[in-house]
């Protein structure tokens, strides 16, 4: 089991112990394979995204080659055009269970990568990886629009799902100003990247037409501010608007309207979104209210269905344990999880000609 030691920066007062925190780290090791794949949880599948989360929060803890292990199955089972399938079984790369190659898990690898390496300072690590975060970066701008948004995904065909989802764009925007960064890290300009990232973040700030309405959803309400494309007083003026809607006081946060369903997931990203606009004590506040989420075991449930007071699904899930353990890493200063998440010097791309 991880060591308390490995886990002081994680103590959170009303959320996590040094204790506790080391028992979330553990059960995410032991859900992870040893070929470095990390599933929801052993039996499930693995999706890219959700596992570059939980590799993120591996080296919040300290653990960092078992987090590099993570970033190497994705290098090593990368498809030829750049991408991975939405899915694999129990992350076993040779069982793909959902062939369709969404933009924003590919994308989400240079967020990984770049956070690995302000964790680490690994310029070897850096410079393996950064075939993987081209190849990943040139197939999710196949997928970009006129507009600036990201096309959903690729079918198993080959046919690209034009339409946009404001979340997974959102997501884009973040990864894309991390592969600028690794790039710029690297000397190795990329103008295309900056011309992308500019009118990515255009589309997401002033035209949510361009995109498919989730509204119901509270990923598509903080996540603009998450993903770093919304900041400042749009920001706050944003938050506001749906606060009453999606956030259960004492409870965490509602994943879909009208639902009486709140996640631990969408919480603890919920409060990584308020530490970036400065809010931190609501962040600690919204972490405190998904307590009744950890089970014994350091893990957390998926949701609670609070009109029946029963959690469901009932499923313990790296990712949740992941987005948690990085809030509260962003809430310690972790300096490589504030740097990604706080985006303060993450490039941003050029300003596209529109709307003049």
């Amino acid at each position: 089991m991880t060591s308390p030691g490995r886990t002081e920066r994680l103590v959170l007062p009303g959320v996590l112990t040094a204790e506790q925190a080391a028992r979330t780290v553990a059960g995410i090791l032991a859900t992870q394979r040893a070929d470095g794949a990390i599933p929801w949880f052993r039996g499930h599948h693995l999706d890219p995204w959700d596992h570059t989360e939980a590799a993120m929060a591996l080296d919040a803890a300290g653990e960092h080659a078992r987090a590099e292990a993570a970033y190497q199955w994705l290098a090593d089972h990368q498809l030829p055009d750049g991408s991975w399938y939405a899915a694999y079984a129990d992350g076993d790369a040779d069982r793909p269970t959902d062939r369709g190659r969404e933009t924003n898990f590919c994308a989400y690898l240079a967020v990984g990568v770049w956070h690995h390496y302000l964790s680490t300072g690994d310029d070897t690590f850096l410079d393996r990886m950064w075939p993987a975060v081209y190849a990943a970066i040139e197939f999710v701008l196949a997928l970009q629009q006129p507009g600036g948004e990201i096309g959903w995904k690729r079918e198993d065909d080959g046919t690209p799902v034009k339409d946009a989802l404001l979340t997974g764009s959102s997501s884009v925007y973040q990864a894309l100003r991390c592969a600028l960064a690794i790039a710029d890290q690297r000397d190795e300009p990329q103008p295309d990247w900056e011309l992308a990232v500019g009118a990515l973040g255009h589309a997401i700030t002033h035209h949510p037409e361009r995109f498919l309405d989730k509204s119901r959803y509270s990923m598509d309400w903080y996540y603009p501010v998450l993903g770093g494309a919304v900041r400042g007083q749009a920001a706050k003026e944003r938050i506001e608007s749906q606060w009453d809607d999606f956030v259960v006081p004492g409870l965490g946060v509602r994943c879909v309207l009208p639902n009486p369903w709140v996640t631990g997931g969408e919480s603890a990203e919920l409060a990584l979104a308020l530490w970036a606009m400065g809010e931190s004590d609501r962040a600690v506040d919204i972490l405190r209210s998904i307590r009744h989420l950890r089970a014994e075991d350091g893990m957390y449930w998926t949701g609670y269905v609070f009109d029946d007071e029963v959690v469901w699904p009932r499923e313990l899930t790296s990712w949740t344990a992941g987005s948690l353990l990085l809030a509260v890493a962003a809430l310690g200063g972790d300096e490589a999880t504030t740097a990604v998440f706080g985006g303060e010097r993450l490039p941003l791309g050029l300003d596209p000609d529109c709307c003049r």
